[in-house]
């Protein structure tokens, strides 16, 4: 199902402030938690919606990619969210909405609230690259290939970090990785569930650490990774690729790549939004009788007819030869500018050929209405 747009989740206009952003999300949160909707799963899935929308907008970076790239400003190219937020995640926002230890408090609903929660689970650090694109590469879409330094599970103990995988059940937390006490909250009193200490939330504790990994559980090691760029991706976006960070220190989840996206300039072609630019360059005579041209695109060369009596500032438009858009809206076109060329030197023979031209009457400027101006033209192009 396709997502809904993030103001609209928030009920909030496109031009709101942080405050109002972060006001709109404390009331969805307060509506919808899952403490006041007990077993309501059409409740618990707008609280992370909200939750959702909230993480997007509430961060001015990311904001802006969605203001500018909608929903696939935070797509990687498998096309998976980008954000993969579970219930930790979003209670981890309470304590900016709501203040003191709130985050800490409904933490307790991810674990059941009754403190025989799931163990801890860590995770690895992202890992941010820059990749830069050609043209084609932006217009057909790509699949890159990438090797990296990153940290990786240690094989010589499954990233246990323990040597022969020997593990102790934690004493602080007697091996369920968190630790529990009651809170006062708007709800009532909670149970504040905090990952132990002593263990870092694992529940379980090295005999001896792993001489390979010395009881980190990981290793730095060469990685191959590949990933799909999306057709009509642009510049500075950034795609998410899910868990192909760093590995997490003693097991848990991989961080995720952050790929920030870089256009190479075209030798030709100008990228306007998802439209392409073209200066095509005839001389006085081509203009005068007409001619036939070619045209640089990204498939390669197309032929084009020149009208007798084409003005310098004719646009001429490619339907379809531009940029597909990344939200998938269609196709951008390939805008051709006709630029006559007026020589700079002249032969002696010439310019008594121009001289004599320049006499004619058809060659006195005579502009009907259908001769725009090029400010003219500019303007309809943006209408």
């Amino acid at each position: 199902m396709a997502k809904r747009d993030y103001y609209e989740v928030l009920g909030v206009q496109k031009n709101a402030t942080v405050e109002e952003i972060k006001k709109a999300y404390r009331q969805k949160a307060i509506q919808y938690h899952p403490d006041k909707n007990p077993g309501d799963k059409e409740a618990e899935e707008k609280f992370k919606e909200a939750a959702e929308a909230y993480d997007a907008l509430g961060d001015a970076n990311k904001r802006a990619r969605y203001d500018q790239f909608g929903h696939a400003g935070f797509e990687n190219g498998a096309g998976d969210s980008g954000f993969n937020m579970n219930m930790e995640d979003i209670f981890s926002h309470f304590g900016d909405i709501f203040g003191g230890h709130f985050g800490n408090a409904f933490s307790s609903i991810f674990g059941g609230g009754n403190g025989n929660s799931q163990q801890h689970l860590n995770r690895g650090s992202d890992i941010r690259i820059r990749i830069k694109l050609t043209l084609e590469e932006i217009v057909k879409g790509v699949e890159k290939k990438i090797k990296i330094n990153k940290l990786v599970s240690c094989s010589h103990c499954n990233g246990s970090g323990a040597k022969d995988g020997k593990l102790n059940i934690c004493q602080s937390c007697n091996g369920s990785g968190k630790t529990v006490r009651i809170a006062r909250t708007m709800f009532g009193q909670m149970q504040q569930v905090s990952v132990c200490q002593a263990c870092q939330g694992l529940g379980k504790t090295i005999v001896t650490p792993c001489s390979h990994c010395r009881g980190e559980g990981t290793v730095k090691q060469e990685s191959e990774i590949s990933f799909k760029i999306p057709a009509g991706i642009g510049e500075g976006m950034q795609l998410t690729v899910s868990e192909k960070g760093n590995a997490a220190r003693r097991g848990g989840i991989n961080g995720d790549l952050l790929v920030l996206v870089e256009e190479m300039p075209d030798k030709e072609l100008i990228r306007d939004g998802n439209d392409l630019l073209y200066t095509l360059f005839i001389n006085i005579p081509q203009a005068a009788l007409g001619c036939t041209a070619e045209i640089p695109t990204v498939d390669g060369k197309v032929k084009i007819k020149i009208a007798a009596g084409t003005q310098s500032g004719k646009i001429l438009r490619l339907k379809g030869k531009g940029i597909p858009d990344v939200n998938g809206y269609g196709i951008g076109d390939l805008l051709v500018y006709v630029s006559v060329w007026i020589p700079k030197k002249l032969s002696k023979d010439e310019e008594k050929i121009l001289k004599k031209l320049e006499e004619s009457e058809n060659f006195k400027p005579n502009p009907g209405p259908d001769d725009k101006s090029i400010f003219e033209q500019t303007r309809n192009m943006t209408d």
